[in-house]
């Protein structure tokens, strides 16, 4: 019997809510439509924004990476990031799997997973901005570069 592969891969800029959403979408599915949603792994503390992540040292990451460990991965503002392999697991077992992916690194995904579901969570650079300045986690200029990296991937013929 072949199981037809679902991926949702959520994008949108770093402070637009993605991660609430998500949990939205968790909180409401509570485990039924065989939904599931893979975590990150994040050279990033676990302590650090509302992601429930897995937090990875470099060296962790890189080792993880040199063995196989990630289906998909990519580097932003300082951090590597990874989904792991056993997404394709879950995949191949019929369950819809949701992951919080990288607008950057859509390309390189959809060559891998070619019928995958983008889903954008957009939001004006303003709330963005108001948003990125209350989770305190950048200094001023780099949420200007991340303002700056928003207003580019949203506009890229600029």
């Amino acid at each position: 019997m072949q199981t037809k592969k679902s991926l949702y891969y959520v994008i949108g800029a770093s402070g637009a809510g993605k991660d609430s959403v998500m949990q939205f979408a968790r909180d409401r599915l509570n485990g039924a439509n065989n939904v599931i949603f893979a975590h990150r792994y994040i050279t990033r503390s676990a302590k650090s924004g509302s992601e429930n992540h897995v937090a990875l040292s470099p060296e962790e990451f890189l080792e993880r990476l040199g063995s196989g460990c990630f289906a998909l991965k990519w580097e932003s503002h300082g951090n590597h990031y990874g989904i792991g392999i056993e997404i394709d697991f879950w995949m191949n077992q019929g369950l819809r799997v949701v992951v919080n992916g990288s607008r950057a690194y859509m390309t390189d995904a959809r060559r891998r997973y070619p019928d995958l579901t983008a889903v954008l969570i957009d939001v004006s650079t303003e709330i963005l901005e108001k948003r990125l300045r209350a989770r305190g986690r950048e200094t001023d200029a780099q949420i200007k570069k991340r303002l700056e990296r928003h207003r580019l991937l949203k506009n890229p013929s600029d």
